[in-house]
């Protein structure tokens, strides 16, 4: 199936479900979901695998078993590329009533991942390789996140230029769009694979230097 864009009601669905986030609204609305998020963003993914991977199209549904808040829907639709044997470094594309967001990095990183992730960020030249790359994608307008400690873990330098950095568990970088015409039209497809472009190598960097889990490699010998 062609991507045509992200029909508008798209977004309707996802603004009424914030406002009622129950079975019978999801019942009473399915067939919109299915035909006005699923479908289009299964299109939209099937027109990037070649370049960037199979990608993971989430389920709609939340796991609220330790989870406060009880909802039972995402008010969003989510997938990720991750591509086997690459360990970190992922895309992700979101569509709701927000509009689009897309992403690219890790999000969760095993105690081996993240010892690996300092030493390369220590590291006299992967170090820098990664300074100049999360520079460039803020001056670009991303915004970079992740999961931070407060301060530098011990054995590291605390005052050079990558301080910040290593107080990271992990690191990703995100753009959104709020809801405009072009959501509902190809240009949508132009931009989610333009920007997964631009976070190419920040994801390559994540997996050259950090790579798969220790259980995760094994697995694979």
């Amino acid at each position: 199936m062609t991507f045509e864009g992200f029909p508008d009601e798209g977004l309707v669905f996802y603004e009424g479900l914030e406002a009622d986030n129950s079975k019978t609204y999801w019942t009473r609305n399915r067939q919109i979901y299915d035909a006005s998020v699923r479908t289009p963003m299964q299109a939209l993914l099937d027109e990037l695998t070649g370049e960037f991977g199979v990608p993971k199209l989430f389920r709609p549904y939340r796991d609220v078993r330790f989870s406060n808040d009880k909802t039972p829907y995402k008010t969003h639709q989510g997938a990720v590329v991750n591509p086997d044997g690459r360990g970190a470094g992922a895309w992700y594309v979101q569509v709701s009533a927000d509009g689009l967001m897309v992403a690219g990095g890790c999000w969760r990183l095993e105690p081996d991942q993240v010892a690996r992730y300092r030493r390369a960020v220590a590291d006299d030249v992967q170090g820098p390789r990664l300074r100049a790359e999360v520079n460039r994608l803020a001056a670009a307008g991303w915004t970079i996140d992740g999961e931070r400690l407060v301060r530098v873990p011990a054995g590291f330098d605390r005052e050079g230029d990558r301080a910040d950095l290593l107080r990271h568990k992990t690191l990703h970088a995100s753009r959104r769009w709020e809801p405009a015409d072009w959501l509902h039209d190809r240009r949508a497809l132009d931009e989610v694979r333009s920007a997964w472009r631009d976070l190419t190598a920040l994801n390559a960097w994540l997996a050259d230097n950090v790579g798969a889990t220790t259980r995760e490699s094994r697995a694979r010998r």
